[in-house]
């Protein structure tokens, strides 16, 4: 998306965490300094005349909170100018973001191409949709070649996570963008686990950015949310229609909380990508691990395209145990989580609080085997989302279940 195409935003030219505190603000004729929360399902209108423009869309306001709603529509303004974008609609979830989007762009005999290696639930939210005609096809996130080679007539959308969820690996946005753009495709980014505060995806080629809102902006584990952002032409035309007509809405509450996550985003990443990539060195010394999947380390495949499109490796960190076959290495990694004391066992990620998981039995076990394999998703892969705990005390924990 070209700047010259952004609305105009009064703190365009203000810092980034400037704009995560006061961007969206509209205060009412009361003076509040924080942002009020309208917990009201309707809107009541001056006369019959005015319900009717509102309703058919000849006047801008709201009218019902299914779909416009002032307090969420802070919230998207807010994301809106941290991401870059012309727009922004907000979902009851990140996995009704991602539905949202694939109803409003692909129609039955229609196809889709997607990374190997998103979340489980993307996965299955895409196969589902191949009851009603639509094809999937998965490719490796990093083989530019692999996803020009994919390409049909009937192709629709780009569908990627970078980093993918859970091996961490990072797409080459200007090469994937590039292919997109010769063929006519929409490229959609799952923005989830880098954040504006890291990256920004519109502005190195995407079409469209998917949040699950839930994760990171947040940052407390405390509520579900999800957006889509992009241009307003494809906000309005797509996706509006979906969640007008379908009710996948934010309500105003947690749009209200996501607000407070986000004026915090910036100091929570910073802090939490550092102590990962503190983690991800110590658990690379350690005698029973195998590999550590980290972008802001040398050993990553990936370390200088990281580099190069995020401001930060993230506060993502898996890694593979030592010494393990296929039919022990589930058990080998479940005693290493039981193993820990201050970890929480949980497949959210995205909180202060540090969590481990095992994706083959949690978040990825409804794809298969085969799919797994092929994602390089093992059984004897853990998963860490790094919080703000000491890192010290996290690398200690580790040690207690590693030892295990």
């Amino acid at each position: 998306m070209n700047e010259h195409d952004l609305p105009h935003d009064p703190l365009a030219d203000l810092g980034f965490e400037t704009r995560a505190v006061r961007a969206g603000i509209e205060r009412t004729q009361f003076g509040e300094h924080a942002e009020p929360l309208f917990l009201t399902s309707s809107f009541v209108f001056t006369s019959a005349a005015q319900a009717a423009a509102r309703f058919s869309g000849d006047e801008e306001g709201f009218v019902y909170s299914r779909f416009s709603n002032p307090t969420v529509r802070t919230f998207q303004d807010r994301l809106a100018s941290l991401e870059g974008a012309q727009a922004c609609l907000a979902t009851a979830s990140g996995m009704s973001a991602i539905l949202a989007v694939v109803m409003g762009v692909v129609k039955g005999g229609e196809h889709i191409v997607s990374s190997a290696g998103v979340f489980g639930a993307t996965a299955q939210l895409f196969n589902m949709f191949g009851r009603y005609g639509v094809q999937t096809t998965y490719v490796p996130l990093t083989d530019a070649a692999a996803w020009e080679a994919a390409v049909r007539p009937e192709t629709k959308m780009f569908y990627l996570e970078t980093p993918s969820n859970p091996l961490t690996e990072i797409a080459d946005l200007d090469a994937i963008s590039a292919v997109a753009r010769r063929h006519g495709i929409l490229l959609v980014v799952d923005n989830c686990f880098s954040t504006p505060a890291l990256q920004q995806p519109l502005s190195q080629g995407a079409d469209v950015v998917v949040h699950s809102a839930t994760k990171y902006i947040d940052g407390q584990g405390r509520v579900l949310g999800g957006a889509v952002l992009g241009s307003q032409k494809f906000i309005d035309e797509c996706v509006l229609p979906v969640l007008r007509t379908a009710g996948p809405t934010l309500s105003a509450f947690n749009a209200w909380v996501l607000l407070k996550g986000l004026e915090t985003l910036s100091v929570r990443m910073e802090k939490q990508c550092a102590n990962a990539l503190e983690v991800a060195r110590w658990l690379e010394a350690q005698p029973g691990v195998a590999r550590v999947f980290y972008p802001g380390l040398e050993s990553h495949p990936q370390h200088a395209l990281a580099r190069r499109q995020q401001s930060a490796g993230g506060a993502i960190v898996a890694f593979e145990l030592k010494g393990a076959d296929d039919a022990s290495a589930r058990a080998a990694a479940w005693r290493v989580i039981d193993g820990c004391r201050v970890l929480s066992i949980t497949g959210n990620l995205g909180d202060v609080k540090s969590t481990i998981t095992h994706p083959a039995s949690t978040t990825h076990h409804r794809i298969g085997p085969e799919a797994r394999r092929a994602a390089g998703v093992g059984e004897g892969l853990l998963r860490l989302a790094v919080g703000l705990e000491n890192p010290a005390d996290i690398c200690a924990d580790l040690g207690r279940g590693l030892a295990a």
